[in-house]
């Protein structure tokens, strides 16, 4: 195990305070990140209120994450150490299933969330952006273009495929209207979304 220091919530309510956490050495297939810049999305917010009467404690929230990849595993095959990467959501899941999905990623079988979940060992608990340091299984790693600095792509990760997936899969071969809130981060990743370099692109 590392250490990696972090901001937690200790309970409901209970303000960010400096927490350290337990990150595990990567497996064969897990890519190790040194955090370099993480998005602050609403559902943060209301986790860490427990807003939605689910949240687990102490808690390490953010899953809008970018830095620099430290380590990697025997198996893993897309990055090295020094890439540029991001993480979102989701950190790991059974791979092996054959129902396994990759454009419906979210509904694969052992889904385990970048925090307020479970890790794959069904008893520790996953801690978010939040943090110095993350280790992600590979599927769940993006690659972050030169031309796209770490701290813009990091917001990319939720607000931005929060919209750009849906407009490019309703409206990706025809003009479309929309109606937003100029104030919404969606609204400002919706209005760059035509702009984001194709290795973005859902596959």
């Amino acid at each position: 195990m590392n250490y990696s220091k972090a901001y937690a919530v200790a309970a409901a309510h209970s303000p960010l305070a400096p927490f350290t956490i337990q990150r595990r050495l990567p497996a064969d297939e897990d890519v190790a990140i040194s955090i370099k810049y993480r998005g602050i999305c609403h559902s943060d917010v209301s986790m860490a209120r427990n807003a939605w009467g689910f949240s687990m404690f102490p808690m390490v929230p953010g899953h809008e994450i970018t830095g620099i990849v430290t380590a990697v595993g025997a198996k893993v095959q897309k990055f090295k150490i020094g890439d540029r990467v991001g993480v979102g959501c989701f950190v790991d899941s059974c791979t092996s299933c054959a129902t396994r999905n990759v454009d419906l990623e979210h509904l694969m079988p052992g889904l385990v969330q970048t925090y307020n979940s479970l890790e794959a060992d069904g008893r520790s608990l996953t801690y978010g952006g939040y943090s110095e340091s993350i280790v992600v299984k590979e599927g769940y790693v993006l690659a972050i273009p030169d031309r796209l600095p770490l701290d813009a792509a990091a917001p990319l990760l939720c607000a931005g495929i929060t919209m750009y997936s849906p407009l490019r899969r309703c409206a990706a071969s025809r003009p479309v209207r929309a109606s937003m809130s100029p104030l919404s981060a969606w609204a400002a990743s919706a209005m760059s979304g035509s702009r984001l370099p194709a290795p973005w692109a859902p596959r």
